[in-house]
């Protein structure tokens, strides 16, 4: 699926849930999109899911593809990040469950904030999702700076890059 294709899903699901952003402070949503390895890699698809989460998806396509989405709490730096499609990077075969864990993520970020937890994300993902990993953000995420700068508290504020 091309890029271009990735991030209107996730926004789609975004719309769906009716929690696209409004800009703060100048930056935009749309401005966290970014080719972060020349022409074959990747942020796009940057979601304010509401409540201080928001998502996006790492992306990569030279010799091999891969799709990683995230999901990141602004506020405790907590996040999520599992694999959902991968092609030719490893000796697995490839797969692509892209649409079943949006699914799942929407479902999740659909329930009310005091019953959302990581642990409950992953394991609703679990199985669809490979190579789940639980973390903590030391850096304020693009996303968490476009529309939830209030909670950056102690962690790295981001920089825009040219």
């Amino acid at each position: 699926m091309p890029v271009g294709e990735r991030g209107l899903l996730i926004r789609a699901l975004a719309i769906s849930l009716g929690v696209l952003a409004t800009p703060a402070f100048g930056l935009t949503l749309a401005d966290c999109d970014r080719v972060t390895h020349i022409s074959h890699g990747g942020m796009t698809g940057h979601v304010d899911f509401g409540g201080g989460r928001v998502g996006w998806a790492d992306w990569w396509s030279q010799e091999g593809v891969f799709t990683d989405l995230t999901v990141a709490d602004c506020d405790t730096g907590g996040f999520l990040k599992t694999r959902v499609r991968e092609a030719f990077m490893s000796e697995r075969s490839p797969f692509d469950r892209t649409e079943a864990v949006q699914d799942i993520i929407a479902r999740e970020m659909a329930t009310t904030p005091a019953l959302f937890s990581f642990a409950r994300l992953r394991d609703a993902i679990h199985p669809k999702g490979r190579d789940i990993r639980l973390s903590v953000l030391a850096d304020e995420p693009c996303a968490c700076a476009a529309v939830y700068p209030e909670l950056r508290g102690d962690k790295t504020p981001y920089e825009v890059s040219e």
